[in-house]
């Protein structure tokens, strides 16, 4: 491959106390990643070397003061502070989570510049980062903010994608914010990945129920008959493949999951929980929906293990995988549909 045309990965570094630089670091130990990409950190080299020096890790970095210095032969650590951060690994501290947000905001600049192809993040703890300039539930709300679109976290495998209706908002808050409208806006993303992020000509899509037994005809409440299968059945009328809503125990359970493209859970733990038993350590958090592409590990700083040498890099790798796969499917598909008569 011409080095012109390998896809730039930008990579906001995590909590500093985490093990997000170390999943990063093992997972361009295997020098063959870099035929097919060029990565970029986004922090400093001094807190790349700490975590090398403490986890006993060969990986050679190269240190740029500037986009346009990459080497697309190495891994490319883009300075954006030059003063000294304290380290303590395993530790969540203020410090930390201020300069987690900074990596992350200068990928993200960089993102939309274009001067990265994708954002790959690495793991931030959503309490030690808030701030002022970070006041949000966690990457894919901030994301949408500083990017164009409507976003959808979608949690996927080769043989599973959960996408969720509601995302980081309490238990209590779920029924009612649960609405024809969003219903509509959340499959209508999810449909528009699987076609141009995917591949998928005529997506089929599976909507889960609220509560338990679909509601049982109202004896366990009534947002389903009222809210959800009217809706899906609207959806339907403008012939989307879509269907449910479905009792999220046995749709698990039975491996109905299997019959579908893509799920839409209600809330958080409904889609994540199951998805996370299946697939722990190997899954991928793609934000779908926006005009640009970001991917993640499915785990979060792992506090407990930083600095041991424990973490496993699969699920960044995956991660990585997944956003190259994605930016050449979507490349391919908006040079497919700038010819009408082409459009399947």
């Amino acid at each position: 491959m011409d080095k012109s045309d390998k896809i730039i990965v930008g990579i906001s570094i995590g909590d500093l106390n985490g093990i997000g630089i170390e999943v990063i670091l093992k997972t361009f130990q295997d020098k063959r990643m870099l035929d097919f990409c060029t990565p970029v950190l986004f922090g400093a080299t001094k807190v790349v070397s700490y975590h090398k020096k403490a986890l006993g890790l060969e990986v050679n970095v190269h240190g740029i003061t500037s986009i346009n210095q990459i080497n697309h032969s190495k891994i490319n650590v883009l300075n954006i502070w030059k003063e000294d951060v304290p380290i303590e690994l395993g530790k969540s501290t203020k410090v930390s989570g201020e300069y987690a947000a900074k990596s992350l905001a200068s990928a993200v600049k960089h993102l939309k510049e274009g001067s990265i192809n994708v954002l790959l993040t690495a793991p931030i703890n959503k309490e030690n980062i808030q701030s002022e300039d970070f006041d949000f539930p966690g990457h894919t709300e901030y994301l949408e903010a500083n990017l164009e679109g409507k976003s959808l976290m979608i949690l996927m495998t080769d043989k599973l994608r959960i996408g969720l209706i509601t995302g980081h908002i309490p238990i209590s808050k779920v029924a009612e914010t649960i609405t024809p409208t969003l219903i509509k806006e959340k499959v209508e993303t999810m449909y528009t990945s699987l076609k141009q992020d995917f591949g998928i000509d005529k997506p089929k899509i599976a909507v889960l129920s609220l509560n338990p037994h679909c509601g049982d005809k109202g004896v366990i409440g009534e947002e389903d008959d009222e809210i959800i299968r009217p809706t899906i059945a609207e959806i339907k009328e403008t012939g989307k493949l879509v269907f449910g809503p479905y009792a999220a125990d046995g749709f698990f359970g039975s491996e109905t999951y299997k019959q579908f493209d893509g799920v839409l859970a209600t809330y958080h733990d409904q889609g994540l929980a199951p998805f996370k038993a299946l697939s722990f350590g190997n899954g991928v958090n793609f934000t779908a929906g926006l005009n640009k592409i970001r991917t993640s590990p499915d785990h979060g700083t792992g506090f407990d293990i930083a600095g041991k040498n424990l973490a496993s890099s699969s699920s960044f790798e995956e991660a990585l995988f997944t956003a190259i796969q994605v930016f050449k499917v979507r490349e391919e598909y908006k040079e497919l549909t700038k010819n009408p008569l082409l459009v399947r």
